[in-house]
């Protein structure tokens, strides 16, 4: 066994930050607590995207005073799914805990986590326990999560919670994933062999703001629809399929009335008949609308662009081999 593995953490941590200087004196101080108490090697990395605030200088000073963080900053803001695939990328533990910066997901949760993980799983999702977050939000997260649930097969309660751990081969696997989007939750579902779910506690948020406002929610489940699944266009030509067979027969029903009341009775149709038209133009902008997001996501791939441009790191070692 080589020196370099021998000094390999066992567990990595990885932070996605935006805008949350409010919270992270008391995020690290709190997770050094946590990750020392397991008694075994780790490392945490911090994904800096894009902050606007001290984020990134407070990070810094943590960095100078503890040498298991690792700073990563991005020239401009990506958004949180590729800051977490930046921290993939430079972690090297066995096993890997996404993390979000508001502290409503408490660090003193890892344990379970890893516990859950030493039993065999490839990857432990969470669901929040009596979340503390306004009923708009719990009733979005729901629908949402119901949704996953289908499109990916992989029946979990709380795909929304970002307090998840994985083990270093589904990490790797999902690092190999080049798509420009994607959700990590789905795609670590397509990789893992064995995976479980428990609960862990939610809290308050500490301080600051949520970063996902209702835009960005239907923005993600529009990146989870159109990168894990066909539904969409199949749902198309289903509709598709039941509005012309609706058209011929509307018309050949104006057919026969017209032989049986006479051309009197079509003419005081009119305005039902461009009211149907409307429906149909609008259904083929909507096919259009749709096609038009695959194609535009195709075009996107084939460019083959980093997901990502890192500015500067701050302390990594270089992941072990």
């Amino acid at each position: 066994m080589t020196a370099a593995r021998k000094r390999a953490p066992y567990l990595s941590v990885v932070i996605p930050v935006f805008n949350e200087e409010e919270n992270i004196e008391n995020l690290v101080d709190r997770l050094s607590t946590v990750l020392r108490g397991l008694g075994k090697p780790f490392e945490i990395i911090f994904v800096d995207d894009g902050s606007s605030d001290a984020s990134l200088e407070l990070l810094k000073k943590a960095r100078e005073k503890m040498r298991e963080i690792t700073v990563i900053a991005f020239n401009r803001n990506y958004g949180q799914h590729a800051a977490v695939f930046a921290g993939f990328e430079h972690s090297s533990g066995k096993i890997v805990i996404t993390l979000d910066a508001d502290l409503q997901n408490p660090p003193e949760e890892i344990p379970k986590l890893v516990s859950k993980m030493e039993e065999g799983y490839d990857a432990v999702a969470t669901v929040r326990e009596n979340r503390q977050d306004s009923l708009f939000r719990r009733v979005v997260s729901r629908l949402i999560n119901r949704i996953t649930a289908r499109i990916t097969g992989v029946d979990l309660k709380d795909y929304g919670c970002m307090l998840r751990a994985y083990s270093r081969s589904v990490v790797e696997s999902m690092c190999a994933s080049r798509e420009l989007s994607t959700f990590i939750p789905a795609l670590a579902t397509t990789y893992a062999a064995r995976t479980a779910e428990i609960e862990v506690r939610h809290e308050s948020r500490h301080g600051g703001t949520s970063k996902y406002s209702l835009t960005r929610l239907i923005a993600l489940e529009f990146d989870l629809l159109t990168s894990f699944s066909l539904w969409p266009l199949r749902m198309l030509m289903v509709l598709g399929t039941g509005i012309c067979a609706a058209g011929m027969g509307f018309g050949l029903f104006l057919l026969i009335m017209r032989l049986i009341k006479g051309s009197e009775w079509a003419v005081g149709g009119t305005f039902t008949l461009f009211a149907i038209l409307f429906f149909f133009v609008g259904a083929q902008f909507l096919a259009f609308g749709l096609l038009g997001e695959y194609v535009g996501r195709i075009y996107g791939e084939v460019r083959h662009r980093p997901r990502f441009v890192i500015k500067e790191v701050y302390g990594h070692r270089g992941r072990a081999q």
